[in-house]
C-alpha cells in the first residue's frame, strides 16, 4: 500500500486520490466507463458512480459481447445493461465478433479481443464526445503485465507497465484510457462488490490455461511467490523506478528530436550525423518515438526491431530494413528514412527519361543538379583511393565520381537502366548486367528504375551511387579527370 494510506481507508478514498494525484479527470467532462460485468469493472462502475458528483463528470457505460462464450456472453451483456439502467446511466452495449476478426487479421484470440474491444471503445467515447475511457485494471494486472512483457522479451518500456494513463489509436482513432484502480488489488474490489451486495458476473475463461495471461496469474506468479512472497511489491517497484528513469530519457528523446527529426506527410526523416553523435539509448528511445509517431502505436515492434534498427545505422546508403505493419527503414547518404513506401524512400528521385550532361557544366534535370568539372595537367584534383575506385566508386554523400575522360569520351548522358545493361564494375575484374549487379548489391527492387546510370560513347561509365566502370578509373596515366557530382534539388 502506497506511503501515507492507512489499511481500513475507504476504497473510493483511496480512488478518488489517486484520480486526483495523477489528474486523471477534467471537471465538467464524460467519462465512458468499460463494464465488463467482472468485479473489477462492477467497482469501477460503482466507486465512479459515488465520486461523480465530487469529480463533477457525467459517465456513460459501454460493454462488447465478444461473441466468444455463447449464452454468458449474452447475460454478461443483460447484467451490464440492468446494472447502468439501475443507476440512471446511459450505456451503449454491442456484440462483435472476435473469432472473425482474428481469423482475418492471424493473431491470437487474446490480441484479436484487445483490438475489437478497444476499437469498439474508442467508438462510442468518439459518438458521444467522452474526454477519457476508463478502464478496471487492478495492482494484479500490473504485475501480471510487466510478468508477460518480460517473458516476452520486452524492451525498457515494458517493464514499464500499465500507466494511470495512456493515449492508444485503436483504427486511427485516438483515444484516452485511464485507470484509476492501479493501487487497488483484486481481492479489494471482489470484497467491495461482495459487501454491497453487486453480484458481479464470473468469467470462466479467466481459468483457461491456454491463454498466455492466464497461464502467468495461475502458474508463474504463485511459483514466483514461494520464493518470494513480496514478489508483486517487487516488480511493481522496478516499474516505478523504470518509468521514472524513461520519463527523463523521453524528456531527453524529445529535445533530441527537435534537432534531429523532420516530420512530413508519411514519412519520419533522420539527420544521420546527429543520430550517430546520440548515446545509444538514446538512440533506441528516438527511434521508438520516430515509429510510434508514424504508426500509431507499439504493439507489434518489439526490442529485436529496434536492435536491428541500430545495427544498420552505419550500413551504406540503400540498405534497407522491413518492419511490421509495412514500414521500411531506409539509409540515406546523409540521413535515416521511415515510410510505408519503399520507393518514396529511396535516395533518388523519380527518373524516366534520358537527358544529356554538358561538360564541362551544370545541368539540372530529374530532381538532380548534376556538376562536371573538367581538370588537366597540374590542375587534377587528388583523387582519393575511394574515388579512383573504392568499395563503391563514390564519395558519398556527394555521390561525386572522378573519371578518366579520355576513356569515356566527351558525350554523356544520364538515364534509368535499360534491358541488357553491361558494365565492368570496378575491382570486379569481369563484365556484368547491370540489373545483375543491382541485384548482388542489394539495391531494393523499387529503388533500381530510379538509379542513374551515367552513360558514354564507350557505354555505361557509372552506375550512380554504386559502383564506376573498370574502364574509367583513374589511374597514375590519366591526363584529363572528369569529376561528376550529383545533388538532389
Amino acid at each position: 500500500m502506497p506511503i501515507g494510506q492507512r489499511k481500513d481507508e475507504p476504497l473510493e478514498i483511496r480512488v478518488l486520490r489517486f484520480i486526483r494525484d495523477n489528474r486523471l479527470v477534467d471537471e465538467g467532462t464524460t467519462l465512458l466507463v468499460a463494464v465488463s460485468g467482472g468485479p473489477d469493472s462492477v467497482f469501477l462502475l460503482h466507486t465512479l458512480f459515488n465520486l461523480k458528483d465530487i469529480l463533477r463528470v457525467n459517465l456513460h457505460v459501454a460493454h462488447l459481447d465478444h461473441m466468444l462464450r455463447g449464452l454468458d456472453s449474452k447475460a454478461d451483456a443483460r447484467y451490464v445493461k440492468r446494472l447502468a439502467a439501475r443507476l440512471g446511466l446511459p450505456s451503449t452495449i454491442e456484440a462483435r465478433d472476435v473469432k472473425s476478426y482474428r481469423a482475418r487479421r492471424r493473431i491470437s484470440l487474446e490480441e484479436a479481443a484487445r483490438e475489437v474491444r478497444y476499437e469498439f471503445l474508442a467508438e462510442v467515447a468518439e459518438s458521444i464526445d467522452a474526454a477519457a475511457i476508463a478502464v478496471g485494471h487492478t495492482r494484479d494486472d500490473n504485475v501480471e503485465t510487466i510478468l508477460m512483457h518480460l517473458v516476452r522479451g520486452t524492451g525498457t518500456g515494458g517493464l514499464r507497465g500499465l500507466q494511470p494513463a495512456v493515449l492508444l489509436n485503436p483504427s486511427g482513432k485516438t483515444a484516452a484510457i485511464i485507470r484509476p484502480l492501479l493501487e487497488l488489488g483484486r481481492e479489494e474490489t471482489t470484497g467491495y462488490c461482495l459487501e454491497h451486495g453487486l453480484e458481479p458476473r464470473l468469467d470462466q475463461t479467466n481459468r483457461s490455461m491456454s491463454l498466455f495471461r492466464n497461464r502467468i496469474r495461475l502458474e508463474l506468479l504463485p511459483r514466483l511467490r514461494r520464493y518470494n512472497p513480496r514478489v508483486d511489491e517487487a516488480l511493481l517497484r522496478t516499474a516505478k523506478i523504470v518509468a521514472d528513469e524513461l520519463a527523463f530519457l523521453e524528456k531527453e528523446a524529445s529535445n533530441l528530436w527537435n534537432r534531429v527529426v523532420e516530420e512530413r506527410d508519411g514519412e519520419i526523416v533522420l539527420d544521420k550525423q546527429g543520430l550517430a553523435a546520440a548515446p545509444e539509448a538514446l538512440k533506441r528511445q528516438l527511434l521508438r518515438m520516430s515509429l510510434e509517431e508514424l504508426i500509431g502505436n507499439l504493439k507489434d515492434i518489439e526490442t529485436r526491431h529496434i536492435e536491428e534498427l541500430l545495427q544498420v545505422l552505419d550500413k551504406p546508403a540503400g540498405t534497407t530494413v522491413s518492419l511490421p505493419g509495412g514500414i521500411v527503414f531506409a539509409v540515406e547518404y546523409a540521413r535515416y528514412l521511415l515510410g510505408s513506401d519503399a520507393a518514396a524512400l529511396s535516395p533518388f528521385p523519380p527518373l524516366e527519361t534520358e537527358f544529356r550532361l554538358n561538360i564541362p557544366g551544370e545541368t539540372i534535370a530529374s530532381g538532380w543538379r548534376v556538376i562536371a568539372t573538367v581538370f588537366s595537367g597540374e590542375n587534377q584534383p587528388r583523387v582519393s583511393p575511394f574515388e579512383k575506385g573504392g568499395p563503391r566508386g563514390i564519395s558519398a554523400p556527394s555521390l561525386s565520381a572522378c573519371l578518366d575522360l579520355d576513356m569515356v569520351g566527351n558525350h554523356f548522358s544520364v538515364r534509368p537502366s535499360r534491358p541488357g545493361d553491361r558494365f565492368s564494375p570496378l575491382g570486379l575484374g569481369a563484365e556484368k548486367k547491370v540489373g545483375e549487379f543491382m541485384v548482388d548489391a542489394k539495391v531494393p527492387r523499387s529503388w533500381r528504375k530510379r538509379v542513374p546510370i551515367v552513360t558514354s560513347t564507350a557505354g555505361v561509365a557509372w552506375v550512380v551511387g554504386y559502383r564506376i566502370d573498370e574502364r574509367t578509373k583513374v589511374t597514375n596515366n590519366t591526363r584529363r579527370v572528369l569529376r561528376l557530382e550529383f545533388e538532389r534539388t
